[in-house]
């Protein structure tokens, strides 16, 4: 069921986006990471979300969800703790209900790959045991 990642928003806009900064590189990671990435509706949500005022983009974002590039994993009730007791640990650093839903995924599913340009989120939330998410792609270099 599941490839060998998870994937956030950002990234997926970004993969939509050929104007988005991040286009290119998204795109590159996408292609070194055995699909399906995991994501969940939470993520799916919010990627609706920031296109639904463009036709367009509202249908990109369906066509790339309905090929196979991602599946969805269940959130159920029975995970709503382990969301919440996320969300209460990283408390100084808000943690919104979407990210809450990858964090529990990587535990639950044994992944450390994310497709994310959320890097200050994902360099600070851990796996197991501390575990640092490999975040795909690189952080971009600053502008001087």
């Amino acid at each position: 069921m599941v490839g060998g990642a998870l994937v956030d928003t950002g990234a997926i806009l970004a993969v939509l986006r050929r104007e988005d900064a991040w286009h290119q590189a998204c795109v590159a990671a996408f292609g070194t990471i055995r699909p399906p990435l995991l994501t969940s509706d939470a993520v799916l949500t919010e990627l609706f979300h920031f296109v639904r005022n463009n036709a367009r983009e509202t249908e990109a974002a369906w066509a790339f969800v309905l090929s196979g590039a991602v599946t969805i994993a269940p959130i159920s009730d029975a995970d709503l703790p382990a969301l919440q007791s996320l969300m209460i640990q990283y408390s100084d650093h808000p943690m919104d209900f979407a990210d809450a839903t990858l964090v529990h995924l990587a535990r639950r599913e044994s992944l450390t790959t994310i497709l994310t340009i959320d890097h200050d989120d994902f360099e600070t939330y851990r796996i197991d045991r501390g575990a640092r998410f490999r975040i795909l792609p690189a952080r971009r270099a600053k502008p001087r």
